[in-house]
Formats: C-alpha cells, structure tokens, sequence
C-alpha cells in the first residue's frame, strides 16, 4: 500500500510542478506587460509560440532534473534546507538550457525582464510548494485520525533498521507504534509493547494496521500461526526476507501471472542495463569490424611474411556461465606456441590459475607489434557482435584455466567476458597476482552502471594511445 501512496504523491508533485513552471511563465509575462504599460508607455507583448515553447521547455526539463535529483523518489527529505539545494540546482539548469537556446536561435527581443521574472517565480512556486507538502507529510499527516499503525517483530536491531527506513517513508501517514520480542529473547526496557505471544491481543489493544516481521537468520520461528491471527483481524503483513542484510542491493520481488518470487541477482545487471549494453556491443563491435576489415590484409601479409600458419587464431575460450566459444585473434604466435608452452610454464609470472611470462619467445616480431597496439584483438570483433562477448567485461579464460578454479573465482564469469575491463585499464602487466584479477572482475560486477562502461571505453583508448599495459 505505501508503494502505491508513492506513486500518487510523485504523480500529485509532478502534476503540482508543472503548474508551478506555468503559473511562473503567465506571471512574469504579466510583470512585463504590466511594467512596460505602466512606465514605459507602451504594451508589451510576446510571440505565442515563443512563449508556450519557453514554459514547455523548462516544464518538461525541469521535472526531469528533479527526478534525476531523487525529488520524485520514496525517502521523506530531512529537512526544507535539503529540499531547497536540489530544486535551485534545477532552476538553474533550466534556465541556462532557455538562455542557451534564446542565444542561438538568436532572439534579440527576447525580454530579459520576462527571464528573470521566469526565473525567480519558477523557484519562488515551487519551493513554496514542496515545503508545504514537507510540513503536511512531515507534521500533520502523522498525526491524523486515519494515520496508519504499524508494529515490528523482530529482535532491537532488526526492528531499529525497519524504523529508521519507516520513518524516513514518503507516504500519506504511517506511526510505528513499537516493537514485539520473540520467545527466549530477554525482555527489553524500551520500545516493546510485548511478546509475539500476545500478539491478538496488540492488534486489539492498539487498532494496528500492519505488522512488519524483522526476523534475521539466527532466529528460529514459524510465522504462519501469526500471520494467520493477523488475517483473522484484518492488519497488512509486511515480511523483511531473513536472506536481507543492511547494504544488500541484489535481493528483489518479481511477480509472474500473480505468483510473487523472491530474487537474487548476482551483479547489478538489469533488463534495461543489458539492453543498453547490447546496443553499445553492437554499434562499437560494428565500428570495430568495419576497422578490422580495413586492416586485414595489410596485417594478414605482415603475419604470413614473417611466419607459417593462419591469419586468425582460434581458441576455446570459457564464457558467460560456462558457454564455450571460439575466441579470435590475429596470430601473434608462432605456430607451435601451444606445444612450447609446457616448457615454459616454470616461468610463468602470474600466481593463480593464469599463464604470462615475460620476454615469451613464442612471440612472433609482427606479434609483438600487434600485442603493444593490441590490434591482435580486433578479431574479437566478431565474438561481440555474435553475442558470445561484450565490449566491457572480465577477461574470458581459457579451458584450462577454469580447471585450476576453486568455487569463489567462478564468479567472475556470471557475466559476459569483455575485450577491455578493468584488468586491462588498472596496468594488466603490472598486476600478477589472480587474485587481484577476479577481485577486479567482482568490482565490475557489483558497481556496475551503463555509464561505467562508457566509461571504461574511454580509459582504454587512453591506455591504447600511450601504448601501457601490454605485453
């Protein structure tokens, strides 16, 4: 029910702030005309469509900066000098974007006069506004007669984190009345209304409106005959999943043809997030495979030239959850680079499940080439367009190197293996120890943002040009 409050309230305020906006556009065109009449004796006036595509402009960008600034979030703000940062970082956008626009389309009788009054209407109303629903949400709706109870059973701890979050709740009145212990725990001093065992008797006693059930893994309780006496009554019943520990972002409900499920997703990838990277993967991977083709024969004549074999080296290379693909390069190797490698494994410089050494002989002059300008990955190209690889993500191991694995590394193969990712752009020859790298990997995993990748992109092509990290 408090989700739903939510979402009117955001819908009331966005409603409320565009009307704020065009309250303020009327108003200042009246302050112009009205000063221009007055003391300077003639009358004023504004072309429509330059007027409405002002009050628009501002009207839409303005309640889009205030959702990007959490104003149209579910947290109450803490204070009206919080509330008031956030609304003038957005006027003042908005109406650098109109002056912008007033310069370039080049509107020399565009009134300053009408501007500022734009300008300072706009912020005057809508700060008006939303202190007057801080003080309703904040002070009154609290206190009214329809105010929702609420009680907490849980242990202290438990029941203080759902408290802190309840009273920091957007919505149109809620109280959290206190708390109920559990059976074996020791009676508390403070806050506790009593056991679960009176629990009929509470909703009663105090007309509750909802439990809330705080109950952490360590607790050993069966809910269902108190959730069956809060049914018989009539109160709500909220349940925070004993799976949940405070900083956890992973944990979600999803609802499929009416049947709830609880979901945990690994990393912080979501159905839009991928989407966006796909869309950059195949933009980039085509910019990238057009690149690639340019170069092709140039390279292919510079590798035969020098050494027998293919063009293109293909490998098998572990992906996304244990898929296996064939991975492309341009061969930077001699031919029997796989056959040597046996003999060169007491040089290897990396600790873990990987495989590097310096000054490998196995390198081919063209390859070296190709490694320290990385343009033996072009290839991989083909792999992201074919979906088997992203532009950004961990590094894709090899068969055997899956093998050395213990549980915890397989984590960083839940996700789409990149030609660029962390490892490469922190210094990838630099770094030698495996764990560094999946504890890399994991970082890109669990603060991942579609604008991290961009991101990412733009650190390697740096990387790229001063011509760091390779081997």
């Amino acid at each position: 029910m408090i989700k739903q409050q939510v979402y009117i309230i955001n819908t009331i305020l966005m409603v409320l702030d565009a009307c704020c906006v065009v309250s303020a556009g009327y108003g200042a065109y009246f302050i112009k005309y009205f000063v221009s009449f007055q003391y300077m004796g003639y009358r004023w006036g504004m072309e429509t469509e330059v007027f409405v595509g002002s009050v628009m402009l501002v009207m839409f960008l303005n309640n889009y900066l205030l959702g990007q600034m959490d104003l149209y979030g579910d947290r109450q703000a803490s204070s009206v000098v919080k509330l008031m940062g956030p609304i003038f970082s957005a006027i003042i956008v908005d109406f650098g974007v109109l002056s912008a626009a007033v310069f370039m389309l080049q509107m020399k009788t565009y009134s300053r006069l009408f501007l500022i009054a734009f300008v300072l209407l706009s912020f005057l109303l809508i700060a008006l506004n939303r202190i007057a629903f801080y003080f309703y949400f904040t002070k009154i709706s609290k206190k009214g007669f329809s105010t929702r109870k609420i009680i907490i059973v849980g242990n202290a701890d438990r029941a203080r984190l759902v408290q802190n979050v309840l009273e920091k709740q957007m919505s149109w009145g809620h109280n959290v009345v206190g708390r109920l212990y559990l059976p074996g725990e020791k009676i508390p001093t403070q806050n506790a209304l009593g056991s679960i065992v009176d629990l009929s008797h509470i909703l009663q006693t105090f007309a509750i409106d909802e439990v809330v059930f705080a109950l952490d893994r360590t607790e050993k309780f069966d809910l269902t005959e108190s959730i069956d006496a809060c049914r018989k009554i009539g109160a709500g019943v909220k349940i925070l999943p004993a799976l949940w520990n405070e900083g956890e972002h992973q944990l979600s409900t999803e609802t499929f043809q009416t049947v709830p499920f609880l979901t945990m997703q690994c990393g912080r990838f979501d159905a839009s997030g991928l989407m966006y990277k796909r869309m950059l993967d195949l933009t980039g991977g085509l910019f990238g495979f057009i690149i690639f083709i340019l170069v092709y024969p140039f390279v292919a004549v510079a590798i035969k030239l020098e050494s027998k074999g293919p063009v293109l080296f293909k490998q098998k290379r572990i992906g996304q959850r244990g898929r296996i693909f064939n991975l492309y390069k341009f061969r930077s190797m001699y031919q029997d680079a796989e056959t040597k490698k046996k003999k060169l494994l007491d040089k290897n410089v990396m600790n873990g499940a990987m495989f590097k050494i310096k000054d490998d002989p196995r390198i081919t002059r063209v390859g070296r080439w190709l490694r320290t300008t990385s343009f033996d990955e072009l290839p991989q190209m083909i792999n992201v367009i074919k979906g088997e690889m992203s532009l950004v993500g961990t590094r894709p191991p090899t068969l055997d190197e899956v093998a050395q694995y213990e549980v915890e590394h397989l984590r960083r193969i839940s996700a789409k293996p990149g030609v660029t990712g962390l490892w490469q752009i922190s210094g990838r020859n630099k770094i030698t120890d495996f764990e560094k790298i999946v504890e890399l990997d994991c970082k890109y995993l669990d603060e991942w943002r579609f604008s991290y990748d961009i991101k990412i992109l733009f650190k390697t092509i740096i990387v790229l040009v001063q011509r760091k990290g390779a081997m």
